[in-house]
């Protein structure tokens, strides 16, 4: 079964929905409600709420849920290079395409930050272009940017290195 709830957060509501205790989904958009999930706060979905409600407010910069990510091989490597950037930095499409081994899949590499099923959580929010300029995001541009000011305001000044701040400041 695949249970999902709605969570009430600063940016707005949230869905989330999991299939045995495994996160695999977090959306912006109700529309996009995983097909067959049941409405219903489970134990796991109530602490992936508390986690998100963390992040969002500063308290929380790694996130300890098991998640399910569904896609091909080739997302699946994306979503999960996505997963080692740190905290309050950034990488651009071509970083993600060169660490996953195919230095000409930018484009490719895009399409599958657009198809990420858990945003936030697998922080494709991160991704910026080779210029530094933000791009496509699920939830908005504005919302983007939101999300890296607050990762850089919640991270230690000290090991914040001077390009990620530049690549911030400079849109």
């Amino acid at each position: 079964m695949i249970y999902q709830a709605v969570i009430e957060t600063n940016i707005g509501p949230l869905g989330i929905a999991e299939k045995d205790q495994r996160l695999t989904h977090l959306f912006f958009r109700q529309a996009k409600v995983p097909e067959g999930a049941i409405t219903k706060w489970t134990p796991f979905l109530r602490s992936v709420a508390a986690e998100v409600k963390e992040y969002l407010s500063g308290k929380r910069q790694q996130f300890d849920i098991q998640l399910k990510l569904e896609g091909t091989d080739f997302q699946r490597s994306v979503w999960n290079a996505l997963l080692t950037i740190p905290y309050g930095e950034t990488r651009s499409y071509r970083d993600i395409a060169e660490q996953i081994g195919n230095a000409k899949a930018c484009r490719a590499v895009g399409m599958a930050n657009h198809r990420n099923p858990i945003a936030i959580i697998v922080p494709c929010h991160r991704v910026i272009g080779a210029d530094g300029s933000l791009t496509g995001f699920g939830g908005g541009l504005e919302l983007k940017q939101q999300l890296l000011e607050l990762e850089q305001a919640s991270r230690p000044r000290a090991s914040v290195p001077p390009c990620a701040k530049q690549r911030l400041l400079h849109r």
